[in-house]
């Protein structure tokens, strides 16, 4: 086990490591090794690391081991964890993280925040940017850049992130991973607007799950799913977005071959929701806007939405309305224009991998439901894992 081959190492599950430390099939030192040598090789052609943390780590898996070796059954035991950088170990997500059993190896890359925009999808080191693992002339996306971008290379299988308008989703969709923003309020938010909440990635659906539950505890979200067929609203645009036509049916081609009638009811109503840009704008400083004025569009946005979750029990769209850019930046492309409206309303969303378009092109399929039903959310990333 400690001499691991890197090619069997990607290809093991969080759930998996986890398993085979608990029953002694492993340790969490060899786990450990396994994920600082596939960053030693893979790193260089991808960037997602800023730092390593190899000695910290090694001190990490230790105390890991010991904890399983005296009878705690840890959800996470041994699991090689990147943490988002700026987030330290010592935040809410990464004690979570930790307490569950998670060795964090390093801080994974986000982008120097220049964009006047306010929204960066990309990843920079002091090595250059951070690169797509599915085509380098890509960017990974961001802000959580590098936890994408380790996990889909296979460096670790779960890595922390962060939310504010589409941070972890976003790079979910562009690296072919899983990625989740909870229920705001579901650990506390990481600025003052309460727009930004911390959120896992992960190579699979599983393990998606395990992180969430780790992270928000086992009552918040993690409930029973919704047992009979699910109503959901198809949006290529929710009114508001320029998505391109080729992303657009590739991943409402994906909705109606991967989820059946007994899964998943699907209508496509006209949605049209009130642009979250404004609010979104006033409520993160970028631009001043009178109090009252932004307050009227957060409560007309929260209205749309309710009325939507009134008929439906969850929404599909595009995560995002283009495939990832390169390394220029976005342009005058909206990147967030499918997100950012449900970190105001704070309804879950997951991001689920659903392969490319004609063209080549790497997209993702998000699902939002109602407050607090990360369990839908969660059920639908494990079906559509098992048809991918």
């Amino acid at each position: 086990m400690a001499d691991m081959a890197s090619s069997r190492w990607a290809e093991l599950s969080a759930c998996e490591i986890a398993s085979l430390v608990r029953e002694g099939r492993g340790t969490a030192q060899a786990m450990t090794e396994a994920a600082l040598r596939a960053i030693a090789e893979r790193d260089a052609g991808v960037r997602a690391f800023t730092e390593v943390w190899a000695d910290t780590a090694r001190a990490h898996a230790a105390e890991v081991q010991a904890r399983v070796e005296a009878g705690e059954r840890l959800p996470l035991a041994g699991v090689p964890i990147g943490i988002k950088a700026g987030e330290g170990t010592g935040s809410v997500q990464s004690q979570r993280m930790i307490e569950a059993g998670c060795v964090p190896v390093g801080a994974t890359s986000v982008p120097v925040v220049s964009n006047a925009a306010g929204w960066q999808t990309w990843g920079h080191t002091d090595r250059g940017p951070t690169l797509n693992p599915l085509n380098p002339a890509w960017s990974p996306g961001g802000s959580s850049a590098g936890s994408a971008a380790a996990v889909a290379s296979g460096m670790v299988p779960l890595a922390t992130g962060s939310d504010g308008a589409g941070s972890v989703r976003i790079p979910a969709a562009w690296c072919a991973v899983y990625g989740l923003k909870p229920t705001n309020g579901t650990v506390p938010a990481r600025d003052a607007a309460g727009l930004n909440i911390a959120g896992p990635l992960a190579r699979g659906a599983q393990d998606l799950r395990a992180a969430f539950k780790a992270l928000a505890g086992a009552d918040a979200g993690t409930g029973t799913p919704v047992r009979r067929p699910l109503r959901a609203a198809w949006s290529a645009t929710l009114g508001i977005a320029d998505t391109d036509p080729e992303v657009a049916a590739r991943v409402r081609s994906f909705v109606g071959t991967a989820f059946g009638a007994d899964r998943l009811l699907v209508d496509e109503p006209d949605i049209r929701l009130p642009d979250p840009a404004p609010c979104w704008m006033a409520l993160r400083g970028h631009r001043a806007a009178p109090a009252e004025q932004v307050e009227a569009v957060r409560r007309e946005l929260h209205t749309a939405v309710d009325a939507l979750f009134g008929a439906y029990d969850v929404l599909a769209t595009p995560t995002t309305p283009h495939p990832p850019h390169g390394h220029s930046g976005p342009g005058n492309r909206m990147s967030v224009a499918l997100t950012w409206a449900f970190n105001i309303t704070g309804h879950p969303a997951v991001s689920l991998p659903v392969g490319r378009t004609p063209a080549g092109d790497v997209v993702g399929l998000q699902f939002i439901a109602r407050h607090g039903r990360e369990a839908d959310l969660l059920a639908l990333a494990e079906t559509s894992g098992r048809c991918r």
